[in-house]
């Protein structure tokens, strides 16, 4: 919720951090990829991608895709269109506004499938990420969302943050998915009580795993339980994460989500 959401860090400092830390990929948000095509180009981030050895790549964010098909939307879809293509990215990260639950989703399935072919045709996929303070708001409406648009190019994202706030318990979550229903997963933990509203929470005070009050290595076990054999991502949006050097970072948000794997 601030004037811009581009990374006050280099981009290709953070490639080449990234890859040199571990990681196997990364992802891009809109105010930084306008940056990077206006700057240094979309070839030299490729390039330099393609050096560092990271094989999975998102860019994010679009919403307003369900509205008039040629709303103001669609200027940053098609951005992100042509920053998925060059920079060959796995999925393009689609959500929905901060507003109550929809009750029916149906009227999200045509726009839906549309998106998921016009990603397809330039090379990608599209995978919309459930918002507990969203219009779709956990991850079983979401399944079934993509249930009904059934088309292979239109899957979710399930970050355990929204799973937890939203009220999913993980038989629940085991009971909404199939395998091919996910395209990435994001990891983190946090405390038991939210702070503030809800976005303020996730953007500000996620912990670092096993610093929270969360079952992460239990919804790690249901993934797996699920058959998922994607991306793990790591999302740890918070104040105090923010502070550290950017090598710091990324070694204690890569080491601190390894050992959950260790212990599931």
């Amino acid at each position: 919720m601030r004037k811009t959401e581009r990374s006050p860090l280099d981009p290709l400092e953070r490639v080449r951090e990234v890859g040199a830390a571990g990681w196997m990929g990364l992802g891009f948000v809109l105010d930084d990829l306008r940056a990077i095509r206006d700057t240094i180009g979309y070839d030299a981030l490729a390039d330099e991608i393609s050096g560092a050895g990271l094989r999975h790549g998102e860019v994010e964010l679009c919403s307003g895709w369900w509205k008039d098909p040629e709303g103001a939307w669609r200027g940053h879809w098609e951005e992100l269109l042509e920053a998925a293509q060059r920079l060959d990215v796995a999925f393009i990260k689609i959500g929905t506004d901060s507003a109550p639950a929809v009750e029916d989703v149906e009227p999200f399935v045509e726009p839906l499938r549309r998106l998921a072919a016009e990603a397809e045709s330039y090379g990608t996929k599209v995978a919309l990420e459930p918002l507990p303070f969203g219009m779709i708001a956990s991850i079983p409406q979401g399944a079934e969302l993509i249930r009904r648009v059934d088309h292979p190019a239109a899957g979710l994202v399930v970050d355990y943050w929204h799973v937890f706030r939203a009220g999913t318990s993980l038989e629940e979550l085991r009971s909404a998915l199939t395998a091919d229903q996910v395209f990435g997963v994001e990891l983190c933990d946090a405390d038991e009580t939210v702070v503030g509203t809800l976005f303020e929470d996730t953007r500000d005070n996620r912990r670092l795993i096993g610093e929270g009050d969360q079952d992460v290595c239990g919804f790690i076990e249901t993934l797996r339980a699920i058959g998922y054999d994607g991306p793990w991502g790591v999302e740890i949006l918070s104040e105090d994460h923010r502070r550290r050097p950017l090598h710091e970072a990324l070694d204690v948000a890569r080491r601190t989500a390894l050992s959950a794997f260790d212990v599931a």
